[in-house]
């Protein structure tokens, strides 16, 4: 799979699913501004993905004209007990490394399933996006964004709500229009 192709299926489902039903209220202007970092992780092993996530906290750290980045790794985490896994290594990291209150770290899977949830819950798909990646969101971005919206913490209720309302059909066709306009 080449790289454009990844890009392409993941700028659909970012501007809309992610913008267009308005699951993350505070993308849309980072997104329509360009700030927003897509970057194809071209490693497929867990040492090779994991090297790759430390050193996009560190670009991210350098740049400061992007608000947010997606690291997109098309393979090697197919498996979403994988992708998990990694996950919990990284978080565990952002402490250790004096990152925490700097970043925050957004999880997203083909196979997201959120725990005790049954796998074909419609609300699974506010976190399945076509391929594994790792959402690197600046804290200052964030907070500044939170000042300007009453009520963040009801985000996730309403996101479930919206999606189990739109059933599972319309939200599987979503995410597969998304990886078929990648190739």
């Amino acid at each position: 799979m080449n790289n454009e192709a990844v890009l392409t299926a993941t700028r659909c489902w970012v501007e809309g699913t992610v913008v267009g039903l308005n699951l993350c209220p505070f993308a849309a202007v980072p997104v329509e501004a360009g700030r927003i970092r897509y970057l194809v992780c071209p490693e497929s092993d867990m040492d090779g993905i994991y090297r790759a996530i430390l050193a996009e906290f560190e670009t991210m750290l350098e740049r400061q004209d992007a608000e947010a980045s997606l690291l997109i790794v098309p393979a090697g985490l197919e498996a979403f007990d994988d992708y998990l896994d990694l996950l919990q290594v990284v978080e565990e990291v952002i402490p250790e490394a004096g990152l925490e209150g700097k970043f925050q770290l957004a999880s997203f899977h083909p196979d997201y399933q959120f725990d005790g949830s049954d796998e074909s819950d419609p609300a699974n798909y506010t976190n399945r996006s076509p391929y594994p990646m790792f959402h690197f969101i600046r804290e200052e971005s964030l907070a500044e964004a939170l000042k300007h919206y009453p009520q963040p913490e009801l985000i996730p209720q309403r996101n479930i709500e919206l999606l189990r309302e739109m059933g599972l059909e319309a939200v599987e066709q979503r995410l597969a229009r998304c990886r078929k306009k990648g190739g």
